[in-house]
């Protein structure tokens, strides 16, 4: 792991669980007991008083199975030491099984002593000090002694202790640790030994060396301490046993690292941000610098082949999408975050791509190869930045390789070996779990973002009622793109239906349902309904969508529903009829710059079965140049403030209504709080014209059968005025049937109104509401015909209720010359 240089102290506590349970006794050569612990009394059932100054073979009966006191004297001293599993007797008469381990001291002058130390084996297997770890450092692994006097002068060692921390013998006797270590462990380490001789517990703290057989490896070394009783039970000194856990110590922060990753890796859907919170994580816990390379295509939510870790096709462009340094001030390091990276096909880099394996060089070459041949600048400024060490990880998620993660140390003096090598994979696997998540999300993303505007109109236009602009901002990348749609429907009669509604939900689903329901509005306005029955159709429509989602056996249902707002604008008669099914309502600009949010009837959403409450139609006056604004609530909701105050921001920023309309809508949404929203923002802006006078003609007649001649002539009159005599012939044609079926079908006073806009509309109402129905005249009928003729010398006819009858339409192209604007 990577070297510190801080002032924190290097000394840590342990937990008491983490203290070994061990009974220790000192004795002299000949086999006298000259110390005792306290842990020894409470295992034993001796005090220091019973045992101090005599033999250890009358402290310490062996039982049948355990050599001679002699025997293991002649053994101990053949081998420097013994371990082995004894039984011996407690005070009270009871037999332990206990772990025994003999090791041999040195003295200044020379001298011998010996150090016992006895493990309950029973209290180990029965897993009550939570002891099988403590047993096999006792018992197994090198443990370095030292004995020291109550001025913690050493005054016995063992041979191990060289090992761990690479004092010599001869440098330790008489003197304190201080004077052997740094000051910083030494401190730490001698205020618990005087806490252990003030108190007489047992204590374990870490502490790190740097052994002189590896020098550039820091050791990590957790030391017991003992306070040795005399016979009178006071303190004789302090004994110390260490362990070199280096590996366990390692093992932790590792696993540190890695339980970091999971809260700071993949925080966002963002692969790029996903890059650079790799490179984050790992400098300096792992690396000095770091560097994330994506495959150019995956920062646009584009996969790359599976072809580049299987063939030695061409090497892919990279992007740098990470990069992180403990010395980011240095000028010449050669990272550029977001910059395109030319790998060379030769590279160890281009390697890695290629077979998916990683690449590790403890010991990194930068004076020769073919990326240091083919790029001289970029080689010597890595030589310049000291990275003397090198570990490649590919980025790999679904047998696809996403990219390249390069670790690299400089000031961390220690080359990486095959342990770093497997962290570093394990935190790039996590890395790229999240990083193929945010791909497929993007890609989702993607596919619904391009259903979504294909299913909204490529170009709206409000014919000769409406100049119109709309502007459409998919939610940001954590909530997805909506199902917000829009629509401007030109309908008879010169008429412009205006749709805006948003659809529950997100995503590729959200978008495929708003598609349905834009084509239901569509369908349901050809059928010239008023608003209120629009959406009470409507509504019908969205709870059978919900109902048939939800009798899917191999699907979850899908939460459906939507609000919306329809309204239907007469250039005719200035007057615009609105309703709304639980939608915020649409702001209105009078050509005074006035602005109001009309008290209208809320509605319920579609799709809530909330049916029997009807929906109703509001009628206003607007007159021409009056500003109409349909959104939805993505533009004046948000989670930080009510709905009141995006209303007034909207109205703010709508008041510049002498704008154009499409500098219009981008100033409204430039007003946003954020250019990433939650939800997805729809606008529509729609300013109204009004026809003139001379384009519009009617004519009031009777049910009289001569009325048929009368409005022959007045529309044959009218065309000749605005200079389309070449539709003379077919419109009287059209005038003569629909004239003659309200006559014979309708009742009342009928109605011939001719309107010149983008086309010609013929149209006759009488107070009936019967709609005709044609159907395909037989050879022998004499009547049915009218209709079939209406049909054959239109460009399109049909029928709609009025508020006292009905009206019967038909329609005739005009040549561009004759075009009202």
């Amino acid at each position: 792991m990577t070297n510190t240089t801080d002032h924190t102290p290097l000394a840590e506590p342990v937990s008491p669980r983490a203290i070994p349970d061990a009974a220790i006794a000192m004795l002299d050569a000949e086999g006298t007991v000259v110390g005792w612990t306290h842990a020894a009394e409470q295992l034993l059932g001796y005090s220091a008083g019973e045992v101090v100054v005599r033999s250890a073979a009358h402290v310490l009966p062996p039982a049948e199975d355990a050599p001679s006191a002699s025997a293991f004297a002649e053994q101990c001293r053949a081998q420097g030491g013994w371990s082995g599993t004894v039984r011996v007797r407690h005070r009270e008469g009871h037999t332990l099984q206990v772990g025994l381990r003999v090791s041999s001291l040195w003295g200044q002058d020379g001298s011998i002593r010996w150090l016992v130390s006895v493990t309950d084996i029973g209290a180990l297997s029965s897993g009550a000090t939570n002891g099988p770890v403590r047993e096999s450092l006792l018992a197994h692994a090198p443990i370095g002694i030292v004995v020291r006097d109550l001025q913690l002068r050493c005054a016995w060692v063992n041979d191990v202790m060289e090992r761990h921390d690479g004092i010599p013998r001869d440098r330790r006797f008489g003197r304190r640790l201080k004077d052997s270590l740094p000051g910083f462990e030494a401190e730490a380490l001698e205020v618990v030994m005087r806490q252990v001789l003030e108190s007489g517990t047992t204590m374990v703290h870490e502490y790190r060396a740097w052994p002189p057989a590896d020098q550039r490896q820091e050791h990590v070394l957790s030391a017991s301490f003992f306070c040795l009783q005399d016979a009178g039970g006071k303190p004789l000194g302090i004994c110390s046993m260490s362990v070199d856990v280096t590996g366990n110590r390692r093992a932790r922060e590792r696993l540190a690292i890695l339980s970091e990753a999971g809260t700071r890796i993949g925080s966002t859907l963002d692969v790029m941000q996903t890059g650079q919170e790799l490179t984050d994580l790992v400098v300096p816990l792992l690396a000095d610098h770091a560097i994330v390379d994506l495959v150019e295509s995956v920062p646009f939510g584009v996969e790359p082949s599976a072809r580049i870790g299987t063939t030695s096709g061409r090497t892919p462009l990279l992007r740098r999408a990470g990069l992180s340094t403990i010395d980011p001030g240095v000028p010449e390091l050669p990272w550029v975050r977001e910059e395109v990276i030319h790998v060379h096909p030769a590279s160890s880099f281009a390697t890695v791509l290629r077979t998916g394996r990683s690449h590790l060089e403890s010991v990194l070459d930068t004076h020769a190869g073919p990326w240091v041949d083919h790029d001289p600048v970029r080689a010597q400024k890595v030589r310049d930045s000291g990275v003397h060490s090198l570990m490649v990880v590919p980025i790999r998620a679904r047998r696809c390789v996403l990219g390249l993660a390069l670790f690299g140390r400089s000031d961390e003096l220690t080359p990486f070996q095959e342990d770093d090598l497997l962290l570093a994979e394990e935190l790039v696997t996590r890395a790229a779990l999240s990083l193929d998540n945010a791909l497929q999300y993007a890609r989702q993303r993607s596919a619904a973002l391009t259903l979504q505007r294909d299913l909204l109109p490529h170009h709206v236009g409000g014919g000769a009622a409406l100049d119109v602009a709309s502007r459409y901002v998919p939610a940001d990348r954590d909530h997805g793109v909506g199902g917000d749609w829009f629509d401007v429907i030109k309908l008879s009669g010169a008429r412009v239906a205006l749709v805006v509604g948003d659809v529950v939900g997100h995503g590729i689903n959200a978008a495929a349902t708003m598609g349905r329901l834009r084509t239901a509005v569509r369908t349901l306005a050809d059928m010239e309904l008023p608003p209120d029955e629009l959406l009470t159709h409507l509504d019908d429509t969205v709870r059978r969508l919900s109902e048939e989602d939800a009798d899917a056996p191999d699907q979850a249902p899908a939460a459906v529903g939507a609000t919306g707002l329809y309204a239907v604008y007469d250039p005719v008669t200035r007057r615009c009829t609105m309703a709304r099914a639980g939608h915020p309502p649409p702001a209105i600009i009078d050509p005074q710059g006035r602005i109001t949010f009309p008290d209208m009837p809320v509605g319920a959403p579609l799709g809530l079965g909330l049916g029997l409450v009807p929906f109703e139609s509001v009628e206003l006056e607007l007159p021409e140049g009056t500003l109409l604004a349909l959104y939805t609530d993505g533009l004046v909701e948000s989670r930080d403030d009510d709905i009141d105050v995006g209303l007034d921001r909207l109205g703010a920023a709508l008041a510049g209504s002498g704008s154009s309309l499409d500098d219009l809508c981008s100033h409204v949404i430039e007003t946003l709080p954020t250019q990433s929203p939650a939800d997805d923002v729809t606008l529509l802006l729609a300013r109204t014209r009004g026809l003139e006078a001379t384009q519009v003609a009617s004519w009031e007649l009777s049910s009289d059968p001569a009325a048929v001649r009368i409005a022959r002539k007045a529309a044959a009159r009218q065309l000749s005025e605005w200079g389309l005599e070449h539709l003379v012939a077919t419109v009287e044609l059209i005038v003569s049937e629909l004239v003659t079926n309200a006559i014979r079908y309708g009742g009342g006073p009928i109605r011939l109104r001719l309107i010149q806009h983008q086309v010609l509309t013929c149209e006759v109402s009488d107070s009936n509401t019967s709609h005709p129905r044609p159907r395909q005249p037989h050879i022998i009928d004499e009547q049915g015909r009218g209709l079939f003729l209406v049909a054959q010398l239109s460009r399109r006819w049909g029928s709609r209720s009025a508020t006292d009858g009905k009206v019967v339409w038909a329609e005739q192209d005009l040549p561009s010359k004759a075009v009202a604007v």
